[in-house]
């Protein structure tokens, strides 16, 4: 049976590992072709290791071994020129562009919002909202001209929905990028684009499951509360996945302007 994407072609942000990888992964099971990447190198803000080269190399050969065609390449998503390089070249192989799966972000917390630095306020604006909409610039003239509707996703948080302490500049960006994608979605509807966003809780990745996280969660004075309602400590990347591929899929043609928790019930909480 043909999968659910059989012909269309993916963008993926941040496709290196974690979220990115698997999204990447699904969307090829689904039968779409894969353009992908991430910055594979260190930011200056972030505090736990970020992928690096052979993470994404490691992408490439998952989607290959399903038979599905790649173009991965290593950007940053802050570089607008280098994120329409990625794009320009992936529909030089493909020829069209159906999904965006604006996925790329960091993470980081601070003591409070007024002694955050402008350096971690900055970079967290750059990547997790100001890179999002530069994905969004290189992508959706390609998929208006070709005039064959498509989805976008973008990936924000249940920070997205709520305040959480000591992450201003995160909550901020993953709020922020829900009113990019309610301004998208009336933007794009007439060329039979949709776009959504995703709010995941705490996803078994890299960037959750490393040792600052981990002493950060575990601090006796910290008020993050990652507690989802359902009993599950965190959901795997699987499941933020099968979420992207409803929302790209015609099993979702008339669904636009939505925020989508997967979130264990979390934001309930």
């Amino acid at each position: 049976m043909a999968g659910r994407l059989e012909g269309k072609v993916a963008l993926v942000s941040g496709a290196a590992r974690g979220q990115g990888r698997s999204h990447a992964v699904r969307l090829a099971q689904e039968g779409a072709d894969v353009i992908a990447f991430d910055v594979c190198r260190q930011l200056g803000t972030v505090e736990y290791p970020m992928a690096d080269s052979e993470d994404l190399k490691e992408t490439v050969r998952l989607v290959e071994d399903l038979d599905r065609r790649i173009v991965a390449r290593e950007a940053d998503v802050r570089d607008r020129a280098a994120v329409q390089e990625v794009v320009d070249e992936g529909l030089r192989e493909f020829g069209r562009l159906d999904v965006v799966c604006a996925n790329a972000g960091i993470a980081g917390f601070a003591e409070n919002t007024w002694t955050m630095t402008e350096e971690q306020w900055d970079e967290m604006i750059a990547v997790n909202l100001t890179g999002v909409w530069k994905t969004v610039k290189a992508a959706a003239p390609a998929m208006i001209e070709a005039g064959n509707g498509g989805s976008i996703v973008i990936t924000s948080s249940t920070a997205g929905i709520k305040g959480m302490t000591g992450t201003a500049h995160y909550v901020s960006a993953k709020h922020g990028v829900v009113g990019l994608m309610r301004t998208l979605a009336n933007e794009l509807a007439p060329h039979s684009i949709r776009v959504n966003t995703v709010h995941p809780t705490g996803v078994n990745t890299p960037m959750i499951v490393n040792d600052f996280m981990a002493q950060v969660l575990s601090a006796p004075d910290t008020s993050v509360n990652l507690q989802n309602a359902l009993p599950v400590e965190m959901v795997e990347p699987v499941d933020i996945s099968n979420a992207i591929v409803w929302l790209a899929s015609d099993e979702a043609r008339y669904v636009t302007g939505v925020s989508l928790p997967v979130d264990a019930g979390f934001l309930q909480r």
